[in-house]
């Protein structure tokens, strides 16, 4: 089982009982809005969200706190053919969000970096596309030492690529 700690996080699998915990999270236009995907309506839709994206992708992880043991976001690769912008050979797209109430206590930096240090070795470059105006998003990529390559459009929403290389 693909499971990774940093200081006070432990990325691990999505379980079908964290359905709770992610629909918390994911109901928050807040969160789903700078993330580019639908709002969570129900606990149904969060566990069918886990049951048929997350649980799959074997290399997408919940965010989960060490202190208390709930899961509060999500980081992973993401699934080959699913990206947002156009991947070089050996080069795969990262994506994350934590939930609103985790927001600028340095939550997802240390999850990138985790991950980072996790996919070292083993993946050659990743990438990270962020909503133009997702400056929280820019700034966690720029402080775990990902490189602005450019902006582009995405289905209609300005966005920011960003690289790394890792090997």
């Amino acid at each position: 089982m693909n499971t990774f700690e940093t200081d006070r996080l432990i990325m691990r699998p999505w379980r079908t009982d964290d359905a709770e915990a992610l629909y918390k999270y994911a109901s928050d236009g807040r969160v789903s809005e700078l993330a580019l995907w639908p709002r969570h309506t129900s606990v149904e839709m969060s566990r069918e969200v886990i049951e048929s994206f997350f649980m799959p992708n074997p290399l997408v992880f919940a965010i989960v706190l060490k202190d208390t043991g709930e899961p509060v976001g999500c980081i992973g690769i993401v699934p080959e053919g699913d990206e947002h912008y156009s991947v070089d050979i050996g080069e795969r797209e990262v994506g994350y969000w934590i939930g609103h109430r985790y927001w600028g206590k340095g939550f997802t930096t240390e999850a990138l970096r985790g991950l980072i240090g996790f996919c070292r070795n083993k993946i050659a470059k990743l990438l990270i596309t962020t909503d133009a105006g997702n400056y929280a998003s820019q700034c966690v990529a720029e402080k775990c030492g990902f490189i602005f390559v450019e902006n582009y459009m995405y289905n209609g929403v300005e966005t920011k690529a960003y690289k790394l290389l890792l090997t």
